[in-house]
């Protein structure tokens, strides 16, 4: 046994197991046939697989709607940063799928997008006590090359704890 291993504590862990689609099995033909609303309305409703991104963090609910999208998550340990409370990065992902998944339901057949910028305000820590997380991104401005996007992530009592606005560039398909 080295001295590292001497020194080093034990400490309690916890596991997790989670599985995802493959990406790349969705039909593409039909993906392209369908708006950005019907899109997300297939993944949510099985049709289509949905990003794995959503497997990964424990996403569990998405509701699109036409330039409004609804995200839940509960905020659990595996979440954690250091310091003891839900990362950082995580609630940002949360906000930029809300504010981005609300952009995409505005996409007509053949159009793409892709996030230019996201900033973010982080108002009141998040913990495992913060319960259901829920995410409501809204798009404020749809222009023909760009849309702006906002996103608020409150906790299980409704409290406002993010906000994060979102830049998208608005692309043709095949350009």
């Amino acid at each position: 046994m080295t001295q590292t291993q001497d020194s080093a504590q034990q400490f309690a862990t916890e596991s997790r197991t989670f599985s995802w689609a493959t990406p790349g099995q969705a039909d593409l033909t039909r993906l392209l046939e369908l708006d950005g609303l019907q899109q997300l309305q297939a993944m949510r409703d099985g049709e289509l697989p949905h990003p794995p991104i959503m497997d990964t963090l424990g996403f569990t609910d998405l509701r699109p709607q036409p330039g409004r999208v609804v995200v839940e998550m509960p905020a659990a340990e595996f979440h954690y940063n250091p310091l003891g409370g839900v990362h950082g990065g995580v609630i940002s992902t949360l906000l930029d799928t809300a504010a981005a998944c609300a952009v995409h339901t505005t996409l007509a057949v053949g159009e793409l997008y892709t996030s230019v910028d996201l900033t973010v305000k982080f108002l009141r820590p998040v913990t495992v006590d913060s319960g259901l997380l829920t995410c409501e991104g809204t798009v404020i401005q749809r222009g023909r090359r760009t849309a702006l996007a906002q996103a608020q992530l409150s906790d299980g009592a409704g409290r406002l704890v993010a906000h994060a606005t979102s830049t998208c560039l608005i692309m043709q398909a095949g350009s």
